[in-house]
């Protein structure tokens, strides 16, 4: 089991972890507009470890057309802190991690404090930004992780991506994401932002389950 947070002052939004939390669709963080979504996307432990190992190496912003580019993890073994649970409370520190993995091309694997850059266009609309990893939680029926913006983009927020296998044996995709405009388009129009939100679900589900994605709540 692996998990590990990052928090620092460099991300733009104060309400960091806040896609964990259940509530987050009722009660979002101050002037953002919340989105989730679960998707059913298969069965079983290989499909499980094919969509975690997909999702842990960027393959959710691959898939939504966006380029990855300068992923650079944190400096020195990576520190265990505060994690969140299923039901969204703090789970105390566990160990010190020290390993790191690549996929075939060389770029690192999400990991706490991790910092990358997007390039791409959303609805036709300018996508670029600096995200850094808020946390990453590998178990053994649960594997996701959340990006906080730093700068650079046209909304400032979170969001989190989960992959989990139920104990029914089905495999259950889940993204939560609070968003705020700040490019001057997205201040005025909220439902830009909204659109914005709907395009890139559709290409993380497009990216993790290219053939199993069934409708979920």
């Amino acid at each position: 089991m692996r998990r590990g947070t990052f928090q620092d002052e460099t991300v733009d939004y104060a309400a960091v972890g806040a896609t964990q939390a259940n509530d987050l669709l009722q009660y979002p963080p101050e002037h953002s507009i919340p989105a989730a979504d679960s998707w059913r996307i298969g069965s079983g432990e290989e499909r499980f470890r094919t969509a975690g190992d997909a999702l842990l190496s960027w393959g959710a912003l691959k898939g939504a057309g966006l380029k990855v580019t300068d992923v650079r993890p944190a400096p020195g073994p990576a520190y265990s802190g505060v994690s969140f649970d299923g039901e969204g409370n703090p789970v105390a520190p566990s160990k010190l991690e020290s390993d790191q993995r690549y996929d075939a091309e060389g770029t690192p694997y999400a990991g706490p404090g991790t910092t990358l850059r997007v390039h791409g266009r959303v609805n036709g609309m300018r996508a670029d930004a600096e995200l850094r990893v808020i946390f990453v939680i590998e178990e053994a029926r649960r594997v996701g992780f959340a990006l906080g913006t730093v700068g650079g983009s046209m909304v400032s927020g979170e969001e989190s991506f989960m992959v989990e296998w139920r104990d029914n044996d089905e495999v259950w995709f889940t993204v939560k994401a609070f968003d705020r405009g700040v490019g001057l388009l997205y201040r005025m129009f909220k439902g830009f932002v909204r659109r914005r939100r709907r395009a890139l679900f559709a290409g993380y589900l497009r990216a993790i389950s290219p053939l199993f994605a069934t409708p979920g709540s």
